[in-house]
């Protein structure tokens, strides 16, 4: 494959998830990346776009978004402002034309990453919305009478929390695929990554908790990769000998963000 994807320093994929990615490209249909929070979704297309060496493009999805507002917007109360003060280039309606992000995807000379960043947030229509632009990689401006085509197909991933179900039309143009919570082997992987000279004692012991914290039923939140992270860090600084790790469990609230969950954790230490 021309573009092939692999793991870059600091963003470890599964042969799973890079296949995925891969496949997406060759057959030019977006990818859908579900999993639970932590698991790298949003993270994927930063390191897809290293990889490769393409510009990256992030649309943030919120509940307001419009499926309009990716393609473009026309500034209609600029335009009536400066016709009051009679500035120049007011009759030109092109002037007052905003490319959103899929459009600036569209534009572009190279081929670039498009990221949709949890699609799901929008409302149920939204992804239907845009149904025929990423088919057809175009969208017409009426107030320019203006088509705008995709000049590369831009590379599509788009995130969900799986908050809403996706429509079933939506989902056949996509190429899906399930993060899974990393295992240790792989945990170990994306740590040293980040940590590449992190005590083994201390890296065994706390990923042990780590894990074990994670089997707990009651908690609300578990912890995902980056908390661990942070909690590594926490404990290197600190100096925490690591034979007290799973027994005093050091800043708890680094891993734990309820105070559900905390309450859970003092029941296990005690």
């Amino acid at each position: 494959m021309e573009n092939n994807f692999t793991s870059t320093g600091e963003y470890i994929a599964s042969n799973e998830l890079m296949m995925s990615v891969n496949i997406a490209i060759a057959l030019e249909k977006p990818l859908l990346i579900k999993g639970e929070p932590g698991t790298g979704k949003t993270m994927l297309a930063k390191a897809v776009s290293e990889a490769l060496g393409k510009n990256l493009i992030v649309w943030n999805i919120k509940s307001t978004t419009k499926a309009q507002e990716g393609l473009y917007t026309y500034d209609t109360i600029q335009r009536l402002y400066d016709s009051q003060f009679k500035n120049e280039g007011v009759d030109n309606i092109a002037n007052y034309i905003k490319l959103g992000k899929l459009g600036e995807a569209f534009e572009s000379d190279e081929q670039v990453v498009l990221l949709i960043d949890e699609i799901d947030k929008a409302d149920l229509e939204f992804p239907n919305d845009l149904l025929w632009e990423l088919d057809r990689m175009e969208f017409y401006i009426y107030e320019t009478k203006r088509t705008v085509k995709a000049k590369k197909r831009p590379i599509v991933i788009i995130t969900s929390n799986a908050e809403k179900e996706l429509p079933d039309a939506f989902l056949r143009r996509c190429i899906f695929h399930y993060i899974d919570f990393p295992d240790a082997p792989l945990m170990e992987e994306i740590v040293k990554s980040h940590i590449p000279d992190i005590d083994e004692i201390l890296l065994k012991n706390a990923m042990d908790t780590f894990y074990e914290i994670r089997t707990y039923s009651q908690l609300r939140k578990k912890p995902a990769t980056s908390e661990l992270i942070d909690w590594l860090n926490a404990l290197i600084i600190a100096g925490i000998n690591p034979d007290i790790i799973r027994k005093e469990l050091p800043f708890a609230g680094v891993l734990i963000k309820k105070d559900e969950d905390l309450e859970v954790l003092r029941r296990r230490v005690i």
